[in-house]
């Protein structure tokens, strides 16, 4: 028993502890008791089919070994890193699983998530980079990648300080997590700098998402409120049509970014003037989804097909020259595309009609018929949309067309 005035001895951890009642223990037993003991011992936590030979084998090789290391070291080394050093040189075990697995998935989380955010980090952006172009290029599918920043975000540090700045990058953190496919990653690759890896995902679609996304962020920040308008900006690269090579496809994300970044708040003012002296015009109903840019693709293509069919460096979508020229309140966002799913529309109170849903978007829907059809000013629809329940809603057709295919398109926006 030590005396009242000498220091306790320091107090071994837990896993420190079990190892070392073990060996005493083991010393107690006869062999063959021993090398059963070990065998099953050496099975449930490294999930290594040992000979028993073998196991007391490597028992004694990690008494040894703990010696070896502690004299090296000149202080005591545990027995649990003295059996994973004696299992690691056999080639035995290349995971330490020895360790409580729990313990073992955290340090894997730590040691790839962004600590502020819960994003994934830069180390972890560029193996999974490499991984998914490998993929892309094995299976012939389209890869995009978005770089993302945050515009005046240094500007809410210096007027808020640091503790509002980190909520901004949390806001923005919970804005990607929520607008991505379980297929999608997202990571923070630097202070205010966020990317996107995107898997079968084309330029016009990795557009339309990085544009949705810049609208919800805005309206997550809003109960921040922020004097600073803070939007966050994108550059998107795809993969096969600006390079097969991760670097190349960085650099071309990172030019267009700053490219967009430049276009875009360049004409701030602009467009803060245009605000204070609306244009009368906007004041008019209804809202569709179609805006009042020109025409710029013939009449024969969709206008389904040409209004997500953005360039990557703009963020203007072309319009049918038949679209009506101008309508009261430009879409918030670029819609979904619905072309490959099984989305439907069940039209009228009796269901008497289906339609196929072409593309969903914040402001309203485009359906296809097969036949053009009588129409009234509001119309019923039940949407039938993956991953959604059905949606009652009603309808009010801002434009109809032709399809090359001899179908009728029809434009809708909602109705509250």
């Amino acid at each position: 028993m030590p005396s009242p005035g000498a220091s306790a001895a320091p107090r071994l951890p837990m896993e420190d502890a079990y190892f070392e009642l073990l060996a005493d223990t083991l010393e107690s037993m006869d062999i063959p008791a021993r090398s059963q003991f070990l065998q099953r011992y050496f099975r449930a936590t490294t999930q290594l089919e040992l000979r028993e030979s073998q196991c007391v084998q490597i028992w004694e090789e990690m008494l040894l070994r703990r010696r070896e290391l502690s004299e090296q070291l000149h202080r005591a080394v545990s027995l649990h890193t003295a059996l994973l050093d004696v299992l690691s040189a056999a080639g035995l075990i290349h995971v330490p699983v020895v360790v409580e697995y729990s313990e073992f998935k955290k340090l894997q989380v730590n040691a790839a998530t962004d600590p502020l955010t819960g994003l994934y980090n830069r180390r972890l952006f560029t193996e999974s980079f490499e991984k998914e172009l490998n993929r892309a290029r094995r299976y012939g599918l389209p890869l995009s990648i978005v770089i993302l920043d945050l515009h005046r975000f240094k500007e809410v540090n210096d007027k808020y300080g640091h503790p509002r700045g980190d909520e901004v990058l949390r806001a923005a953190a919970s804005t990607l997590q929520k607008a991505l496919r379980t297929s999608d990653s997202a990571f923070r690759i630097g202070g205010d700098e966020f990317a996107l890896l995107l898997p079968q995902t084309d330029a016009a679609q990795a557009v339309a998402l990085s544009r949705r996304v810049g609208t919800v962020f805005a309206e997550t920040l809003q109960p921040l409120h922020l004097a600073i308008s803070v939007t966050m900006d994108h550059g998107v690269a795809t993969f096969p049509p600006d390079g097969d090579q991760s670097d190349l496809l960085i650099r071309v994300a990172d030019e267009r970014l700053y490219r967009l970044k430049h276009a875009n708040h360049s004409r701030t003012g602009a467009r803060s003037n245009s605000q204070s002296n609306p244009d009368p015009a906007s004041s008019r109903e209804p809202i569709s989804i179609e805006s009042r840019h020109t025409a710029e693709k013939s009449p024969s293509e969709s206008p389904i097909a040409t209004a997500s069919a953005m360039h990557p460096l703009t963020s203007q979508a072309l319009r049918p020259t038949d679209a009506p020229s101008s309508y009261a309140v430009q879409r918030k966002a670029e819609r979904v595309s619905m072309v490959g799913t099984n989305a439907y529309a069940v039209i009228g109170e009796l269901g008497e009609r289906r339609a196929r849903v072409v593309d969903l978007g914040f402001g309203g829907v485009a359906l296809e018929l097969e036949q053009a059809e009588e129409l009234s000013e509001n119309i019923l629809a039940i949407l039938h949309v993956p991953i959604l329940p059905p949606v009652r809603v009603y309808l009010r057709p801002v434009w109809s067309r032709r399809t090359s295919e001899g179908a009728f398109r029809l434009g809708c926006h909602f109705i509250s």
